[in-house]
């Protein structure tokens, strides 16, 4: 019988877990002009203040340089409740889409 059962527990250590996914959270400088944006293995769905997702997908620094091609700049990114730092935020924001101003030119007359 402990036979069985321990060929049981080797045969259940050998079958793999599925894997948990990742929640990721970011803050765009600015509103996202889509509600959802589909970017490296990840759909986030975006709110005026944060941008949310989740996946199995185990390498955030390109999850959030995918988030920036599309959302612009972020203020902040956080994985599974670990937020980047300083330096990963940096790198991650070198990606940024260029964000377009409406402003008016204004002229200077002579």
């Amino acid at each position: 019988m402990t036979r069985i059962a321990t060929l049981f527990a080797a045969a259940a250590s050998l079958v793999a877990a599925p894997a948990a996914a990742g929640t990721y959270t970011a803050k765009p400088a600015i509103q996202p002009e889509a509600a959802r944006i589909i970017a490296r293995d990840i759909s986030w769905n975006c709110s005026t203040a944060t941008c949310l997702g989740r996946t199995q997908e185990s390498r955030p620094a390109i999850l959030c340089e995918g988030l920036a091609k599309r959302a612009g700049r972020l203020e902040s990114f956080v994985v599974d409740g670990r937020p980047f730092g300083q330096a990963e935020l940096a790198k991650c924001n070198a990606s940024a889409k260029a964000v377009t101003t409406s402003a008016p030119a204004t002229a200077i007359a002579n």
